[in-house]
């Protein structure tokens, strides 16, 4: 099955060939993904090279976290691709963006307040968990409507922190 992964407004074909080697982009690539104590906590070993990972479904999408930095990545196979392009379906680049705790940890900053003009990629909130701290950035550019969350306060996965018109 072929999958169209969307990272960050880039569009790569993935193709699961087997469960040791993925294509990206027509590239194949040797891995292990393996989850770490039945945690969303993954290992993942590309070509020799390790990683850590936090991989958690979001209402639309998948929240991945890697070296610090949250990615949200939409995947969609082939038939959902066509059938929403069928449908006229897209990517929403405006309406509310509701950024989610992708995982349970303590708000070290924000670094934006109620009102801002954000760009995409502004820090909107540092969480640190599992002793990492992680910026959570916008995904797109807008207005910071509602933090709903204080630096210093602990949260709980998919616990709205704040709203992005």
């Amino acid at each position: 099955m072929k999958y169209i992964t969307t990272i960050e407004g880039k569009q790569f074909l993935v193709e699961i060939i087997d469960d040791r080697h993925v294509s990206v982009d027509g590239k194949v690539y040797e891995v292990d993904f393996e989850s770490v104590s039945g945690q969303p906590v993954y290992s993942l070993i590309v070509d020799g090279k390790s990683h850590e990972s936090y991989v958690a479904r979001g209402d639309d999408n998948w929240q991945v976290l890697l070296r610090g930095r949250l990615y949200p990545i939409t995947v969609e196979d082939e038939r959902e691709r066509r059938l929403r392009a069928a449908a006229g379906g897209g990517v929403a680049e405006s309406g509310e963006f509701i950024l989610k705790a992708p995982m349970p940890g303590l708000v070290v900053a924000i670094p934006v307040s109620e009102g801002q003009e954000v760009k995409k990629g502004q820090v909107l909130l540092i969480l640190e968990s599992m002793k990492m701290q992680n910026e959570l950035k916008a995904p797109r550019d807008g207005i910071v409507q509602r933090i709903k969350v204080k630096a210093g306060e602990s949260v709980e996965q998919k616990q709205t922190l704040l709203n992005v018109m």
